[in-house]
């Protein structure tokens, strides 16, 4: 007998525990009977907030669906311009649902199925934008624009998921690497170019202005040689004519102080040596007491 209400608690616990359900917070949850999505009497779906609720064991089951927004982040993907030209566009797309129902009977409630459905419809809005579009129209000023009409577009086709698309937006925007590698190459044979100009332009003016300094020093060195012989000329003049000056008033004297200036030129170095008549008119200058020549 102990044994038979041993077992009939446990039953009993296990019918209650599989009657019981809890939705955290953060989520939704919608009972699945036979297959079918639970309803209310207006044949509404009905969508469990959070809390404690009960169900029918081993006939409802119970499907927990994320309520928060969410954040899909994939791979950059391709796209064409209008121009024919390809783009590596990186963008992420903000998400919800709105119709859980939908969203179990289109996804079965899966996240990753319902994340490939949607970038696949968020992709195909992005693909008609950009391909109405040019390259500079993408980048300068119509991106604002374009996200906001590809958002529309997904919005539209979306619905049908039973999700919501709360943003979407353009990360980055690159060329393919083919392309940026051709491009790069371009612009650096474009920069060596303009260096090449810049260096050849510098040194032609370098060689204007140092052809314009060496003239110049040119002229200024002949005017110093011209101004040097001419204040030379004007000095040897002026030495003659004080020379001459002198030799007019003494000419004894004169001829005395030009042979002292040359007896002194000639005994400079100590290992000099004169052989000189004593008859000669420096002796006759020394050995006369008047200073006269005999």
């Amino acid at each position: 007998m102990k044994n038979i209400i041993i077992a009939i608690i446990v039953i009993l616990g296990v019918l209650a525990s599989g009657s019981l359900f809890v939705v955290k917070e953060g989520t939704r949850a919608i009972v699945i009977q036979f297959g079918k999505v639970q309803k209310d009497g207006e044949s509404v779906t009905k969508v469990f907030e959070p809390g404690l609720y009960f169900k029918v064991p081993f006939i409802d089951s119970v499907r927990h669906l994320d309520a928060r927004v969410q954040t899909l982040d994939d791979a950059p993907d391709r796209f064409v311009t209008s121009e024919k030209k390809d783009l590596i566009v990186d963008s992420y797309v903000k998400w919800r649902i709105n119709d859980f129902e939908r969203y179990y009977l289109s996804t079965g409630g899966n996240r990753l199925q319902a994340e490939a459905l949607l970038k696949q419809k968020v992709n195909n809005g992005l693909r008609s934008e950009f391909g109405t579009r040019t390259i500079p129209q993408i980048v300068s000023g119509e991106r604002s624009e374009l996200m906001n009409e590809a958002m529309e577009q997904a919005s539209g086709s979306s619905d049908e998921l039973g999700i919501e698309i709360v943003d979407v937006r353009v990360k980055q925007i690159n060329l393919p690497l083919e392309v940026s590698n051709s491009i790069f190459q371009r612009m650096r044979a474009e920069r060596a170019a303009v260096a090449r100009e810049h260096r050849s332009e510098g040194q032609e003016q370098a060689d204007i202005i140092r052809a314009d300094i060496d003239a110049r020093v040119t002229v200024m060195l002949a005017d110093a040689e011209r101004n040097a012989r001419q204040l030379r000329g004007e000095g040897d003049a002026e030495a003659a004519n004080i020379y001459a000056n002198t030799y007019s008033k003494n000419p004894e004297f004169y001829s005395f102080l030009r042979s002292m200036d040359a007896y002194r030129s000639s005994f400079n170095s100590k290992q000099d040596v004169m052989i000189v008549d004593p008859s000669s008119d420096f002796f006759n200058y020394l050995n006369s007491q008047t200073g006269e020549r005999k």
